[in-house]
């Protein structure tokens, strides 16, 4: 526990110094937000705001979860190494579709086919690392139940579909200031005390090894923490594609690990809501022709242009977070 709190502090702390030398670094290198054309006519005073600030939520959860595991590093049995290749591995697609978005000067970065293809690939290599890891196998959590899903030969391709999901909800998540930022701060707060309960269950390598996953949770959250002190209405910073990715990549991956996949109906409601409310726009505006169920999808722009300000919006997905990740922990408990 006493790491895990260490974990916050340092990142948090890191954060707010790295914050202030990253903000003129990104702004000489003009990597500015290129608004969506289309998007509410509120963004466009957003325009050029420096972004791809991912690298310093990255950079500070990295140093922070290494400076503080515990133990060896054993490659082929180390969740916090596994999950941290995972969410670089994202931050890497996210960081060239965010590159290729500003050397073309709008917002248009790698083609869906691109990213699908790097997206499969990563998640197939984390599906196979966790159904031949002694902790995880092919066998998931139900919650409330009490009880466990064995699925087989079918864990690989249902970890895979998980990961892409997950990893694209909490990019389509980042469209509002502080919106991913705060929901990720409980979301990987909540993972690290579920990691911890695991932990205590345990003994030996084994409890480290859980340990040092809630380490890396609690590091991320810290570091969310510390970001949103520049991304909060008015951002003047933002994530970009390199941080949403690292942030999505990093909580399926801390999921799929504990074994609780199915926890993050609750946990990453609000993410998963932007891709369903995506999804349901995009197929009744095929359906019918133009019309639309929404007035902007995902969701967060639907409320947004129906008069709710942004901080409120922030505020009302925040305490939704923050109901249905305790509902989540007493599902395990």
């Amino acid at each position: 526990m006493q790491r895990m709190i260490w974990a916050v502090l340092a990142a948090f702390l890191l954060s707010l110094a790295v914050g202030p030398v990253l903000l003129p670094a990104l702004k000489r290198l003009k990597f500015g937000q290129n608004v969506y054309e289309l998007a509410p006519k509120s963004h466009q005073k957003k325009q050029g705001v420096p972004t791809m600030g991912g690298l310093m939520i990255a950079l500070v959860t990295l140093v922070v979860a290494l400076a503080l595991h515990t133990g060896g590093f054993d490659v082929k049995t180390d969740m916090m190494l596994a999950v941290l290749l995972l969410a670089l591995g994202n931050l890497c697609i996210g960081f060239a579709d965010d590159m290729t978005k500003i050397r073309r000067g709008k917002n248009g970065g790698l083609t869906p086919s691109q990213k699908m293809i790097c997206q499969a690939l990563l998640a197939a290599a984390f599906a196979a690392y966790c159904y031949f890891h002694p902790l995880v196998g092919d066998h998931i959590i139900v919650p409330f139940l009490g009880t466990e899903w064995d699925l087989g030969v079918l864990y690989i391709p249902a970890a895979m579909f998980v990961i892409v999901g997950t990893t694209n909800s909490a990019n389509l998540l980042d469209g509002l200031d502080g919106l991913l930022g705060s929901v990720a701060l409980v979301d990987m707060a909540t993972l690290g005390l579920l990691a911890l309960f695991a932990a205590a269950a345990v003994s030996g390598m084994d409890a480290t090894n859980l340990g040092n996953l809630a380490v890396l949770c609690c590091a991320l959250a810290g570091a969310c923490m510390g970001f949103l002190r520049f991304n909060i209405y008015p951002a003047r910073l933002f994530m970009g594609d390199t941080g949403s990715m690292f942030i999505g990549g990093a909580v399926v991956g801390a999921a799929l690990l504990l074994r609780l996949p199915l926890l993050l109906v609750l946990i990453a409601f609000c993410m998963l809501i932007s891709s369903l409310s995506d999804i349901i726009q995009i197929t009744y505006f095929k359906l019918t022709h133009g019309k639309r169920v929404f007035k902007m999808a995902p969701i967060h722009h639907h409320f947004e242009l129906c008069g709710i300000p942004e901080p409120k919006i922030v505020t009302m997905y925040t305490l939704v977070t923050v109901a249905l990740c305790l509902l989540a922990i007493l599902s395990v408990a």
